[in-house]
C-alpha cells in the first residue's frame, strides 16, 4: 500500500507487549482505527493483528469463564495446539495454563508459498479444542475468549526470553518447582541443548 506523496505506507498499528500487564489476557478494547485494510495477514476485531512472513508469532487467548480447566481439559487443549505442527506451523513453545495458552509459533507456508494465515490457524485450534473440552465436560457453548492478543517478535525482543517467559509461566503461578515438571508444557527439542520434548508427557 502506497502512500499520496509514493511512498510505502508503514504497517498498522500494533500493541506493545508492554500493553497487557503481565501479557495473561488481552484486553477488549483499544483505541480507534480510522484506516485498516483487512487481509488475511492483517485485520483487526478489538485489537489490529498483523502477521508477517515468516515471522515468530507469540500468541495468547484466554478462557471466556473464569472457571479453571481441570488437568484433563488441559491435556485436551495441549494437543489440539499439536495438531498442525509441522503441516501447517512450527511450534517452538506451548503452555496450556488453567485459564489462559501462551504459543510461540512460526505460520509455515502452504504449496502455493503462502504462509498459512494465523487467524486460521488460531480459529482451527480455538475451535477444535473448543468442541473437544465441551465433549468432555458435558458441556455447551463457547470456551475461549474470542479475541485473541498475538505480535510479531521484533529485532530488538530476543526469541529465549520470550520462550523463556513461556516456559516459567507455571513456575511463577507455583503450579510447578521447574518448568520441567508442568505437565501442560511443550517445547520443541533444541539440536544445541537437546532440551525439550517431541512427545506429550505422562
Amino acid at each position: 500500500m502506497s502512500t499520496k506523496n509514493g511512498g510505502r505506507a508503514g504497517p498498522p498499528h500494533i500493541y506493545s507487549p508492554h500493553t497487557f500487564a503481565g501479557q495473561e489476557c488481552p484486553a477488549h478494547t483499544g483505541p480507534a482505527h480510522t484506516r485498516f485494510r483487512s487481509t488475511p495477514y492483517e485485520y483487526r476485531r478489538d485489537l489490529p493483528h498483523y502477521q508477517k512472513f515468516d515471522s515468530v508469532l507469540f500468541v495468547t487467548f484466554c478462557k471466556l469463564a473464569k472457571d479453571p480447566l481441570p488437568d484433563a481439559a488441559r491435556s485436551i487443549v495441549l494437543q489440539h495446539c499439536l495438531h498442525d505442527n509441522g503441516s501447517k506451523l512450527r511450534m517452538h513453545v506451548a503452555v496450556v495454563m488453567p485459564e489462559h495458552v501462551h504459543l510461540l509459533l512460526t505460520p509455515l507456508r502452504d504449496e502455493r508459498g503462502w504462509p498459512y494465515p494465523l487467524r486460521n490457524i488460531l480459529k482451527l485450534i480455538k475451535g477444535t479444542s473448543a468442541r473437544s473440552v465441551n465433549k468432555f465436560l458435558g458441556r455447551e457453548g463457547p470456551v475461549w475468549q474470542e479475541e485473541s492478543f498475538d505480535h510479531v517478535l521484533r529485532s530488538w525482543e530476543s526469541f529465549g526470553e520470550k520462550r523463556e517467559y513461556i516456559r516459567q509461566n507455571p513456575v511463577r503461578r507455583r503450579l510447578a518447582e521447574r518448568p520441567e515438571d508442568y505437565r501442560w508444557l511443550w517445547e520443541e527439542c533444541r539440536p544445541d541443548t537437546g532440551v525439550g520434548r517431541t512427545l506429550l508427557s505422562g
